[in-house]
């Protein structure tokens, strides 16, 4: 099984890079950070029918498609998704790597009343491009900044390792069984 992750924080240690490296380690799946950064402004001119996409966006979109699941993780800004990552999803839109994909959704924030307005701007996002967001999978982590250890990047908390473990079988538990519901091309079939 293989997992991509999307983190919405650019910073090199932000704690949703923390949460993310502590979220993929609780799992046994092979996982791989996808990366944002150098994706250009989302453009329809450069994305319509037979448009050659530019190399990051077509980097991107190989790798979510090749993930039997995909990861995001993102702060929140100004009560919203972080830019880099809408872009990265605008992206995605017009493709159909996410079509019936199994996605979780992590927000991690300082403030103690959490990300609730970009987690629930994610999982709506995600729905319209036909992800399957699966409920158990989903988390919105208040008050995180205190929970990691800055030194190694990662979750220290147990509650929320926990939280992260619980997450993260549901997201390999839905991956499973989608694949296991997938048809299988017959012998005569072209692949």
């Amino acid at each position: 099984m293989k997992i991509v992750a999307l983190n919405g924080s650019l910073r090199a240690r932000s704690t949703n890079g923390a949460v993310l490296r502590s979220a993929l380690a609780l799992t046994d799946a092979a996982a791989a950070t996808a990366g944002i950064r150098e994706l250009p402004h989302f453009d329809p001119d450069l994305d319509h029918q037979g448009a050659t996409p530019p190399a990051p966006v077509a980097a991107l979109r190989r790798a979510v498609a090749d993930a039997d699941a995909v990861l995001v993780v993102s702060p929140e800004y100004a009560h919203g998704v972080p830019g880099v990552l809408k872009n990265a999803l605008d992206w995605l839109v017009s493709s159909a790597e996410f079509l019936g994909k199994p996605v979780a959704v992590l927000t991690a924030s300082p403030s103690p009343t959490g990300a609730e307005h970009a987690h629930a701007q994610l999982r709506e996002t995600l729905r319209m491009m036909s992800a399957d967001v699966v409920p158990d999978a989903c988390r919105d982590l208040a008050a995180i900044a205190p929970k990691t250890d800055p030194d190694t990047g990662t979750v220290t908390d147990p509650d929320t390792l926990q939280e992260l473990r619980t997450a993260m079988a549901a997201l390999t538990a839905a991956a499973a069984a989608a694949a296991t519901a997938a048809p299988t091309p017959h012998a005569d079939q072209p692949q």
